[in-house]
């Protein structure tokens, strides 16, 4: 009988990784292959040391010269092997081989698996870190087809021993999660992190595929990686594939827009277009390797206390989509972490563009009150930065014209805003369209919210059809009012 004393909270205990393995292997039907590539094999070592994994455990194996690899999974196009591709090549051929050598007549109730992994661990210089692709491809049912969980992570622990730990939990507890929990990939999610801390490993990416995960979207998914403090940001495509920040950001030049976009104005477009024009026409940028990225901070998707508003996130990510933008979802605050990060997958020019509000914030102390050399720390690192500032105008309640030679910051900001003024870090949007600069996001979403007419003109081209379409921001069609209203009408008949 469980002893339970008087100020007990509830809470819920993790199942050892010693318990997680052994309940599969104690699963007579659950059957698959190990494929480990770059870090030891320590993921199946936790299911050799539980105990009875004869009857789960097809084959363990870990091609680790390349060429032997090569000869396996053949050669990728780009020459490398910590790679996506790779790790699904891996998967296609364990689960291929899985299921020519174990007959199904004979085995009807097999439920097959492979898991996979390529990974680098800390180099000898302890320079980088290391990261790697962790995969599994299983079944929960003997007749369905496969599902697929595929995920990027990157080491932050200096002893390549250590990596190899967290890498065997890691895969553990996606394993045990995909079979046990794959009913709710969100709680799936942070059950990755069961006997692991987020100093050990970062999961940056991950994309749910295949039946079990029909309705699952993985922008959504990305979000709760954020949310959850796996990864710092999360970056998807126009078309709501979850992407590797590294893959596309390595060496190029970054032009970020930072927004509510809520919804996408007229001056968002404006504001990213003709800071566009500027930031390629520069001599140190090649247009052909230059990436823009719509960034929407974590804060911006919180509602009351701590919750974030799901639907609204996905309102705006359609929308944005929708004009073929890559879409970034962060946890910071500040602009200086945004440049930061930018820094961390190239040494090429960066280029925020924000109003001429937003500029103000910037050079406002109280957003660097958590830094010990508090503004001048963070301006430091954005001066190291090869970074330009595009600044949009707008009208203040006078009517008059604010740019950068007329804002006001606080006295005590006059100095270091002249720096970077006169250095160059930033840049008026000169041709910016003054007769759109009355248009605000939050003034958009009341008359939408409302039901008033004339924001269509204040959004840009096609985006009012999609909203009106798919009901996005509270909008709700004449019908549906005209229903409501013969609705209360019937009501107070009686």
């Amino acid at each position: 009988m469980t002893i339970k004393l008087k100020g007990d909270k509830a809470f819920e205990a993790a199942p050892s990784l010693k318990n997680k393995a052994l309940r599969i292997n104690l699963n007579e039907h659950i059957y698959g292959t190990f494929a480990e590539i770059g870090a030891g094999q320590e993921t199946v070592r936790n299911f050799f040391r539980a105990g009875g994994g004869s009857g789960t455990i097809a084959k363990a194996m870990s091609a680790y010269d390349k060429d032997f690899s090569d000869a396996i999974y053949g050669i990728e196009d780009d020459k490398r092997y910590v790679t996506e591709a790779r790790l699904k090549k891996m998967l296609d051929h364990e689960m291929n081989l899985l299921e020519e050598r174990i007959s199904r007549d004979k085995h009807p109730n097999k439920l097959f698996f492979s898991y996979a992994n390529t990974v680098a661990t800390i180099d000898f210089a302890k320079k980088y870190k290391g990261h790697g692709w962790i995969g599994l491809r299983f079944q929960v049912n003997a007749t369905d087809e496969f599902s697929d969980i595929i995920l990027h992570v990157r080491f932050k622990e200096n002893d390549a021993r250590l990596q190899q730990n967290t890498l065997g939990a890691l895969g553990t507890n996606l394993i045990y999660g995909a079979f046990y929990k794959h009913n709710n990939p969100k709680k799936l999610l942070t059950y990755l992190y069961d006997h692991l801390d987020k100093d050990q490993i970062e999961i940056d990416t991950i994309n749910f595929s295949g039946p079990l995960f029909r309705n699952v979207d993985n922008r959504l998914m990305s979000l709760q990686l954020v949310k959850h403090g796996m990864t710092d940001a999360v970056m998807f495509s126009p078309e709501g594939h979850n992407l590797l920040a590294g893959k596309i950001l390595y060496k190029k030049n970054i032009l970020a827009l930072r927004g509510s976009f809520r919804p996408v104005t007229k001056v968002n477009m404006d504001m990213f277009k003709k800071s566009y024009d500027m930031f390629i026409s520069d001599n140190k940028v090649d247009e052909n390797k230059t990436e823009v990225i719509f960034e929407i901070t974590l804060s911006n998707l919180k509602e009351g206390l701590n919750e974030i508003n799901e639907r609204d996130f996905l309102d705006r990510a359609e929308l944005l989509c929708s004009l073929g933008h890559t879409v970034m979802i962060s946890n910071f605050k500040e602009y200086y972490k945004v440049a930061q990060y930018f820094n961390k997958f190239t040494k090429k020019r960066l280029g925020l563009a924000m109003g001429a509000l937003n500029l103000i914030e910037l050079f406002d102390e109280k957003y660097y009150r958590d830094l010990p050399g508090g503004i001048l720390e963070a301006f430091g690192k954005l001066a190291t930065s090869d970074i330009r500032v595009f600044v949009y105008p707008f009208t203040s309640e006078d009517g008059d014209l604010m740019t950068i030679d007329n804002i006001k910051v606080h006295p005590r900001m006059k100095d270091l805003y002249k720096f970077f003024k006169y250095n160059g870090k930033m840049l008026d949007i000169k041709d910016a369209d003054l007769s759109i600069l009355n248009i605000y996001s939050r003034k958009v979403l009341k008359m939408i919210e409302n039901n008033e007419d004339g924001w269509e003109n204040m959004l840009p081209e096609g985006i009012p059809e999609i909203i009106k379409k798919q009901s996005l921001f509270g909008y709700e069609s004449e019908e549906e009012i005209d229903f409501e209203s013969e609705d209360e009408e019937y009501s107070d008949a009686f």
